[in-house]
């Protein structure tokens, strides 16, 4: 007697498609962490229920709950993209979500008496 063959859960197929377009295994374990935090975030809803606005959510509580730098926020933000557009094969509508910047740091001035000290070092 065969036995049915269950589909496979959401996170394991998004594993198969970053791992069938040669992703790096920390790109699959960190995509695949993102979209874990997602559904826990939004009490385990399956993600095929939710979308653009499910998205935008996550982005100030990553901000302000886990205060994380522009890239971690990008990263986020592009992992929920790839789970929607790769694996869901669901077209998430324009986003209000707008990707972080990097702030520009200024370069240190040196004064006149300290460069003369570096000078002199």
């Amino acid at each position: 007697m065969l036995q049915e063959q269950r589909p496979k859960k959401l996170l394991d197929q998004m594993r198969d498609v970053l791992h069938t377009q040669h992703d790096s295994i920390r790109t699959e374990d960190t995509y695949v962490d993102w979209a874990r935090r997602f559904m826990l975030f939004h009490q385990k809803r399956h993600s095929k229920e939710m979308g653009r606005a499910a998205i935008e959510a996550l982005t100030p509580h990553v901000v302000v709950e886990r205060p994380v730098p522009a890239s971690t926020q990008n990263q986020a933000l592009s992992a929920l993209l790839f789970l929607y557009k790769a694996v869901l094969h669901q077209a998430v509508e324009s986003m209000d979500a707008v990707r972080a910047r990097k702030p520009k740091r200024l370069p240190m001035v040196l004064t006149k008496p300290d460069t003369l000290r570096v000078i002199h070092a």
